[in-house]
C-alpha cells in the first residue's frame, strides 16, 4: 500500500477518502483539512485574536497544536469543573503543553473563582451534572472570549461529534438546534462572541493519529459523567454504518449542511437577548443561569 501524495509506503489508510498516507503527508492531509474549513467558512484569519476551548481530551489539544502551528493568534482556555481527579488531571496535561510549547493558556477553576461545585448545583436544581457543567461552560467560553477582546472561540467538536448531535436531532425533532448545527455560530449579540469548530469534518481517530504522531500528551479517559449518555450510544450506530459504507458520516454532515440546514432556518428560535443584570452577560432571562449557580451554591454553604 502506498501513499496516495509522495508514493511512499503508506502507514495511515483512511477508508472513507479510500486513501492511504505516509505519517509525513497524513500530517500534511490533517492540516489541509483545517486550513480549508476555516477559509471556506470563514471562521477566521491570522489578525484574529483566538480562544481555543481545551479539555486535555485528544480532540482539542490537536485542534490547539495544529492552530499554533499554522500560525494563528491562539491561546487557550482550560476550565476545572470540580470532577474530583478527572479535572486535576486534565489541567495537568494542558499546563505542561503549554510549558513545554511556550504558549498561552487561561485557566479557570470554578470552585476557588467563583464558589461553584457542580454537584451541589445538580443536586439542588435536580438536573444532570452535564447540563449543569454545559451552562457553566458556555458562559465561561464566551465571558472569557468577550472580556479578553478575542474575535472567536474555537472547539475541537470533530466529524463524530456532529454527525451524532444532528442523528439525535432529527430523531427528536428539534427543530430549533437544526436549524442552529453548522460549523459557525456568528454572534447574535454585541456581547456573544463567534464559536466555530474547525475540526467538523475530521474524525476521532484522524485527530488520535495526530496526536499519536507528534507525541502530544493528552487524557486517555473520557469524564466519569460520559457513562450512558445517548450520544454515545448514536456514535456506536453510525459507526456501524460507517463500517458497511465508510464516509457516511460525512455525507451525512455535509448534505445536512448543504441542504438540509436551510429548510429549518424559518423554524429557528427568535429569542430576545437580554444583559444579565448581576454580571452584564447575555441572558433570556432577567438574570443569567451563571449568576444564578453562584447564589443556589452560596445559600448551601449557609
Amino acid at each position: 500500500m502506498k501513499c496516495v501524495r509522495c508514493k511512499k509506503k503508506a502507514k495511515i489508510l483512511l477508508k472513507r477518502h479510500n486513501a492511504a498516507f505516509c505519517n509525513d503527508c497524513f500530517l500534511y492531509y490533517y492540516a489541509n483539512q483545517v486550513n480549508r474549513n476555516i477559509r471556506r467558512h470563514k471562521m477566521f484569519d491570522r489578525n484574529d485574536k483566538i480562544l481555543v476551548v481545551v479539555s486535555g481530551g485528544k480532540d482539542s489539544m490537536a485542534l490547539w497544536d495544529v492552530l499554533a502551528k499554522e500560525g494563528y493568534n491562539v491561546v487557550a482556555m482550560y476550565i476545572n469543573l470540580g470532577i474530583g481527579e478527572y479535572s486535576n488531571r486534565s489541567q495537568e496535561v494542558v499546563e505542561r503543553f503549554a510549558q513545554q510549547k511556550g504558549l498561552e493558556l487561561i485557566v479557570k477553576d470554578i470552585k476557588k473563582e467563583y464558589g461553584l461545585d457542580i454537584y451541589v448545583l445538580a443536586k439542588t436544581l435536580k438536573r444532570s451534572t452535564c447540563s449543569v457543567c454545559g451552562s457553566i461552560k458556555r458562559y465561561l467560553f464566551n465571558k472569557v472570549a468577550y472580556d479578553g477582546g478575542f474575535s472567536v472561540v474555537a472547539t475541537g467538536h470533530n466529524l463524530d461529534d456532529e454527525a451524532a448531535t444532528l442523528l439525535g436531532n432529527l430523531l427528536s425533532w428539534e427543530e430549533g438546534y437544526l436549524a442552529r448545527q453548522s460549523p459557525v455560530l456568528e454572534k447574535t449579540h454585541p456581547k456573544l462572541v463567534k464559536k466555530v469548530k474547525p475540526l467538523y469534518t475530521l474524525t476521532e481517530r484522524e485527530n488520535l493519529y495526530y496526536v499519536l504522531l507528534n507525541r502530544i500528551e493528552f487524557l486517555h479517559e473520557e469524564c466519569p459523567h460520559a457513562t450512558g449518555a445517548r450520544s454515545i450510544l448514536y456514535k456506536e450506530v453510525l459507526n456501524r454504518l460507517e463500517e458497511e459504507s465508510p464516509g457516511t458520516k460525512h455525507r451525512f454532515i455535509s448534505g445536512f449542511l448543504e441542504k438540509g440546514r436551510k429548510h429549518f432556518q424559518d423554524v429557528a428560535e427568535k429569542l430576545e437577548l437580554k444583559e444579565c443584570k448581576t454580571c452584564g452577560q447575555v441572558t433570556t432571562t432577567e438574570e443569567c443561569s451563571f449568576c444564578r449557580f453562584i447564589k443556589v451554591c452560596n445559600q448551601q454553604e449557609r
